[in-house]
């Protein structure tokens, strides 16, 4: 399952992933972003990754397959930040973070929730005027 959580931020999308995910959960989130996308010049992304036990074969692939869509588009995303106590979460976001500069990706505990919040609400140096021009209101 995927919960939208309120992003604390007009480029930030946030969610909570736990239990089983499954291909109209992981389109909830898609959809999330590309929103974002459409009025942000930059897009950071907040994960808490709670109890996920597993995605299905179909959100993966679907996964994959966005992933691979935005590989031209990278540099419209920012900052990844996951909390989770989940080991295998770790390598797997250095990986990510060094294939697909220019998105910094942090792993941070659990018990750091507030500060990967603040980390992932951070505008890139000298966009302050995009970001005011671009928001809604």
């Amino acid at each position: 399952m995927i919960e939208l959580l309120p992003p604390g931020a007009a480029h930030v999308v946030a969610i909570r992933a736990s239990g089983r995910v499954d291909v109209d959960d992981l389109q909830q989130a898609i959809d999330a972003i590309e929103e974002v996308k459409k009025t942000q010049p930059r897009v950071s992304l907040y994960a808490e990754i709670d109890e996920m036990r597993w995605m299905t074969a179909t959100a993966v692939l679907r996964d994959l397959g966005y992933g691979l869509t935005q590989l031209g588009d990278l540099q419209h995303f920012y900052r990844a930040a996951a909390v989770t106590d989940r080991r295998w979460v770790r390598p797997i976001a250095q990986l990510e973070s060094r294939l697909f500069k220019p998105l910094e990706v942090r792993v941070f505990a659990t018990h750091d929730k507030e500060a990967a919040k603040e980390w992932v609400k951070h505008l890139p140096e000298g966009t302050e005027a995009e970001y005011s021009k671009a928001a809604p209101g």
